[in-house]
């Protein structure tokens, strides 16, 4: 059996300010962004450069029970988890392009992490994984 996922649904407030933000400042990739007219909504799919994995859907808070939940939705616990080939080259860009950085990098047996917040509140690891690890690609 070989199994995957591919997308996570992440529920932002307006689609155009999520993509500028994922794309513009994140420099995902945009891999569809298709209206739906039965349902009046869009179908925005975006991923990480160069990313092989599971995307982000991003998914506008549609009624007022979702609203809540954009930049909540786990919590206050990390939510998402973006490793990277050359954690420097990374933090310095998205630093630089003023991403909120709330917790510094650390060095773990596991790797370097630094703990950031998206444009929703959302916390995101910036990770380089140690090479060998499982997770590791």
């Amino acid at each position: 059996m070989r199994q995957s996922i591919t997308h996570v649904a992440l529920v932002v407030r307006d689609y155009d300010e999520a993509i500028g933000f994922y794309c513009g400042v994140l420099g995902f990739d945009l891999l569809e962004d298709t209206y739906q007219p039965a349902q009046d909504k869009r179908w925005v799919v975006v991923r990480p450069k160069g990313g092989q994995g599971a995307s982000l859907v991003l998914a506008r808070a549609a009624t007022p029970a979702q609203q809540p939940f954009v930049g909540d939705q786990t919590g206050g616990r990390v939510f998402l988890f973006l490793n990277t080939d050359d954690f420097d080259r990374d933090h310095q860009r998205l630093t630089a392009a003023g991403v909120d950085f709330v917790r510094a990098p650390q060095t773990h047996d596991y790797g370097t992490v630094a703990v950031f917040r998206d444009i929703y509140g959302n916390l995101w690891d910036l990770l380089h994984l140690t090479e060998g690890h499982p997770a590791a690609n």
